[in-house]
């Protein structure tokens, strides 16, 4: 216990330091923190995000390194617009289970899909080729129904199966669930380093 009392005092000492070391003003910064008291002592209780630690990464060319970094900087970009997509889905749906028929909600889906287009347009028309069929993929992770399902659910099987065509000419597939191809290993590991702020 005295060397856990000596490693939190030099912790609290360390601390100060750079507090006041970064601090402009004579006045101390201050924090709250949480703590447990153990008998007559209080102890600081830290709660540390998880460090997540992968072997290291073994380029077999240069190919494979070029497809490496281009998921990192694919990923950070991506990602914002699958988490907005998934919360702008979760709104519809509510909207749509309070509708009593169902000319209601094509009249609502009607209105709903221009505004969108109108609101993100110019947003989605920024992202690469790469970058649209990442969110591909990554609408199955996040809500776990295809592309193709979402759309068949939203807007019908004609509209699914055009989609899927056009897609299909672009060198992407509506159906595919993540986690089936051999580059999704590679693409959850920069996912979860990149929420981790590790990349």
């Amino acid at each position: 216990m005295k060397i856990f009392r000596v490693l939190v005092v030099v912790a609290f000492a360390v601390g100060s330091f750079s507090v006041y070391g970064q601090s402009n003003s004579a006045e101390p910064a201050l924090s709250v923190v949480q703590a447990i008291i153990v008998g007559n002592d209080t102890i600081p209780f830290f709660v540390l995000p998880t460090y997540y630690c992968y072997p290291p990464l073994k380029f077999k060319n240069k190919k494979e390194e070029q497809f490496y970094w281009r998921t990192v900087r694919d990923v950070k970009v991506v990602l914002p617009y699958v988490r907005h997509i998934r919360k702008v889905m979760d709104k519809t749906n509510e909207a749509l289970m309070s509708m009593p028929d169902k000319a209601s909600r094509d009249a609502y889906m009607k209105n709903f899909e221009k505004r969108i287009y109108k609101e993100n347009e110019t947003k989605f028309k920024d992202l690469t080729l790469n970058q649209g069929k990442l969110i591909i993929r990554l609408l199955d992770r996040e809500t776990n129904n295809t592309s193709y399902e979402l759309i068949k659910a939203y807007r019908g099987s004609f509209s699914a199966g055009f989609w899927q065509v056009f897609a299909v000419v672009l060198g992407a597939d509506l159906k595919t669930k993540y986690g089936t191809k051999e580059e999704d290993a590679v693409i959850e590991r920069v996912i979860v380093l990149v929420e981790a702020g590790q990349l």
